[in-house]
Formats: structure tokens, C-alpha cells, sequence
């Protein structure tokens, strides 16, 4: 029997990032091999990861600018103002060690909220997250919260709401690319709901986060207080015009600077988003943004060049995955067994459609955790899914269900996903997160099982 050269590449890079090796080699070997079993040979196999990368630039360009913007966020104090009121409040009495205190639950209400918003009302994506979350961590140690925890709040805001809700990135991923693939494909789309179609696995989504908060990592994790909580405490702490522990020396001038500065980031948020909401491009709003910031002087013309490097250094590393990804994404649609894939699993189905969901939603998310994009994944399984699915007697309505399920399976838990890249490198500034076992494994068991229940539940009853 024939191993399929997709299903191989996917688990090797799988199997080689959870043994530690580096995520970018992971994908690398992995594409070689998925490669070269697929006949390609080696000049053929580089070639197509070449293409990939080239086809990446815009993704690394798009993180750069969203760095940069970030950094100027973070330069105006508003994340830190929101990290010191936290830390205030716990030097307060608001909650202690291993507390379950309303505070910690308003923490997590907190960033569930603006992992959302950094979807659709907020287009800034997971640029957000290195900058709010480090801040955080000298309350997260205090209350001894676990950190996967943490990264499946953040990758349940990631993702949910753009698989959720249309806007935003939403409109992106729901009308732009998965609808517009189901259109081109054969199905009238024009009654079709695209929220009603996503609820179901939208609430598999939610219970998954239910069960991390209340049953899985409800007991109190230990971490050691290291260098980078005394940094994040005096960056929260200076934000507030204060100085060390002394938290009622601060001075009118100081207070009425920092809230100014948080009025002009509020204003340039607003200004990337509208920019954004009209020019269909992240790159436009991010550039606007950060042009506000310049223009205030909050970001000093002098600075300006300091705080865009420190931005493209933030979302460095993230964007050369994501480039990576690309280029394995592009050997993986070269090797031409894609379709194979699918074609084979049909042999399983015999004209059952609880089993055929069952195998489509499968092997979303093989390809997705390998390419580590819902947004690539759509358009490699639409045009192969709708003709099944209408073979099989699914509604309309279920079809787009299975493909929108189908899509974001493997999002959360790939370890080239922005969904798990993003809170690592929030939640690792002191070493102590680590991105496979404390990101991608917790997300991979609290969503991606979820997901695959109810997008199966989705299909049956829809």
C-alpha cells in the first residue's frame, strides 16, 4: 500500500516539532520528504518551497507593519496602563496567591475580549499579544495561574471569532474565501447563512474553553519570579507616573501626559481600523496608524526608525514560520496528492454520510495542521468537498458547515499556526512557556476534539 506523500510530510513535521526540533526545520524536513515520496525530486521539491516563500512575502511584510504598530501602541502606555491597574489591584488585596477572586476572572474576560477584537473591531491579529501579555505576567505568577490556560484563552479568540463571525477577518475567512470557493464550486450561496452554518462548531469552540477554565487547568501553577517580572512590574508601574512600590507619589502632569498618550493610541486604533474597513488591507491600516502616532509625537520623529525596528524584531521570528509554512504549503499542493487524499478516504464512505463527514472533517485537519492556515486550507478542499458533499445528499447549508469546520480544524494545535505562535511569544519572554507542550498540545485536545464533534453534530442536523 502507497503512503500518501501528504499525510507523511504532515505527520513527520508533527512528530519532529513535538520531539523539540525547531519549528521552521520541522516544516523544512518535512516538505523534503513529502517531496521526494511524491516523485518530485529534490531540484523540484526546493523549487516549489521557493515558490511558496516568495508567495509569503506579503505575510511577512503584513506581520512587520503590524509589529511596528504594536510597538507604537505599547510606546503610547496603554497596554502597560492596563497591566499596572492590575497589578494595583492585586498589591490591594484583589486577590492572592492561587485566589479564584472575581479579578482573576475579569482577567480573563479581559483578554478573551481583546483576542477577539483583534479579529474584527481591532484588525491588529496577534500583534497585540507580545506586547499586553509579558506586562501581565508578574499577575498571572502572583495568582499562580497556569499558562495553558492562558494560550487557550487567547487561541479561542483567534479563532472562533473569525470561523464566527463575518467581519473583519471573519468576512475574510466566512465570505471572501469559503463562500466565494463554496459559489465557485456548484452551490447557490446566495440564502445562506454563514453564522447559522458556523454555530454549532462555534459552541464546540466554547465548550472546549469551558472545560480548560473550570476543569483542566482550574489548580494553581507555580513559576518562577524571574528578571522579566521586576521589568514588566516598573513598565506597568511608569505608565501610572509612579515609581517602584510607591504607588501614591505620582503627579498631576504625569497623569494628564499618559492620558493623552492613551487618547492618541485610542484614536490611532480607530484610524487603522477604519483604514483597514475601507482598503480591504491590513498593510494601509497598519501604515496609517502608525502614522498618527508620528504625526502626535508620541512616536518622535527621532524615535520613529527605533520603535519600526523594534516591531519587525517583535513579529521576526513569527513571520518567518509563517513564510516557512508557505513554502511547505506550496510542495504539499505540488505533489499533486491532495486530492488522492480525499479521493481515497471516499472508499471508506460507501453512501454514509455521518462516516464521510467524519472523514472530511479528518482530513481538514491533517492539511491544516501541516499548513497551519484555515485561510489556505478553503480553497484546496472546496472544490473537492462540494461536489462530494452534494453526491451525498448534504443541504447547502451543512456543506458549508463541514468545509468552514473543515478549515479551521487544525488552526488551533498546528505548530505553525499564528493561533499558537502568537501566545507563545506573549507568554515565553521569560522561558518558562513552552511552545509545544504548553501551546500547541493544550489547544490541540480543548478545540480541534471539540471542533470535530460538534462540525460532525453541524453536518447531521443542519
Amino acid at each position: 500500500m502507497t503512503i500518501n506523500a501528504v499525510l507523511l510530510a504532515v505527520v513527520i513535521m508533527l512528530g519532529l516539532s513535538l520531539a523539540r526540533v525547531h519549528v521552521v526545520l520541522s516544516l523544512l524536513i518535512g516538505a523534503l520528504a513529502g517531496g521526494l515520496l511524491a516523485g518530485l525530486g529534490i531540484t523540484e521539491t526546493l523549487e516549489a518551497f521557493q515558490e511558496g516563500i516568495r508567495n509569503g512575502a506579503q505575510i511577512a511584510l503584513s506581520y512587520a507593519l503590524l509589529g511596528a504598530f504594536a510597538v507604537a501602541i505599547a510606546h503610547s502606555g496603554l497596554p502597560q496602563s492596563l497591566a499596572g491597574a492590575v497589578i494595583k489591584r492585586i498589591d490591594a488585596g484583589g486577590a492572592g496567591i492561587g485566589a479564584g477572586g472575581m479579578i482573576k476572572y475579569m482577567l480573563f474576560a479581559g483578554l478573551i475580549t481583546m483576542s477577539c477584537f483583534s479579529q474584527n473591531l481591532i484588525p491588529i491579529h496577534i500583534a497585540f499579544i507580545p506586547l499586553l501579555v509579558p506586562p501581565l505576567l508578574l499577575a498571572f505568577n502572583r495568582m499562580q495561574i497556569d499558562r495553558r490556560l492562558i494560550a487557550c484563552l487567547l487561541t479561542f479568540g483567534l479563532v472562533t471569532t473569525y470561523m464566527f463571525i463575518p467581519y473583519g477577518f471573519g468576512d475574510i475567512y466566512l465570505n471572501q474565501i469559503m463562500l466565494k470557493n463554496v459559489g465557485e464550486a456548484g452551490i447557490d450561496i446566495s440564502d445562506i447563512s454563514v453564522v447559522k452554518a458556523m454555530a454549532i462548531p462555534a459552541l464546540g469552540m466554547l465548550i472546549g474553553l469551558l472545560t480548560a477554565v473550570f476543569i483542566s487547568y482550574r489548580r494553581p501553577r507555580q513559576y518562577k519570579q524571574v528578571a522579566i517580572d521586576k521589568e514588566a512590574r516598573d513598565a506597568a508601574m511608569q505608565s501610572e507616573g509612579l515609581k517602584g512600590d510607591e504607588l501614591s507619589k505620582t503627579t498631576a502632569g504625569a497623569q494628564t501626559q499618559s492620558k493623552i498618550k492613551t487618547l492618541i493610541a485610542l484614536a490611532a486604533i480607530v484610524t487603522a481600523f477604519v483604514v483597514q474597513l475601507y482598503t480591504d488591507s491590513l498593510l494601509l491600516g497598519s501604515m496609517f496608524g502608525f502614522a498618527v502616532f508620528m504625526a502626535t509625537g508620541v512616536v518622535k520623529w527621532r524615535e520613529a526608525d527605533t520603535v519600526f525596528n523594534d516591531g519587525i524584531k517583535l513579529m521576526a521570528m513569527i513571520g518567518f514560520i509563517m513564510i516557512t509554512a508557505q513554502g511547505f504549503a506550496e510542495v504539499m499542493k505540488a505533489t499533486g496528492e491532495i486530492a488522492p487524499l480525499i479521493d481515497g478516504a471516499t472508499t471508506l464512505f460507501a453512501g454514509n454520510k455521518a462516516i464521510a463527514a467524519l472523514v472530511m472533517l479528518g482530513i481538514g485537519l491533517v492539511v491544516t495542521m501541516g499548513i497551519g492556515s484555515s485561510f489556505s486550507t478553503i480553497p484546496i478542499i472546496a472544490a473537492i468537498y462540494v461536489p462530494l458533499c452534494m453526491s451525498l445528499g448534504f443541504s447547502p447549508l451543512a456543506t458549508v458547515a463541514i468545509i468552514g469546520t473543515a478549515g479551521a480544524l487544525g488552526d488551533a494545535g498546528s505548530p505553525a499556526s499564528d493561533s499558537t505562535l502568537g501566545p507563545t511569544s506573549g507568554l515565553n519572554v521569560d522561558g518558562q512557556h513552552d511552545h509545544i507542550r504548553d501551546s500547541v498540545v493544550p489547544t490541540f485536545i480543548h478545540y480541534n476534539i471539540p471542533l470535530l464533534v460538534f462540525g460532525w453534530i453541524a453536518a447531521m442536523v443542519l
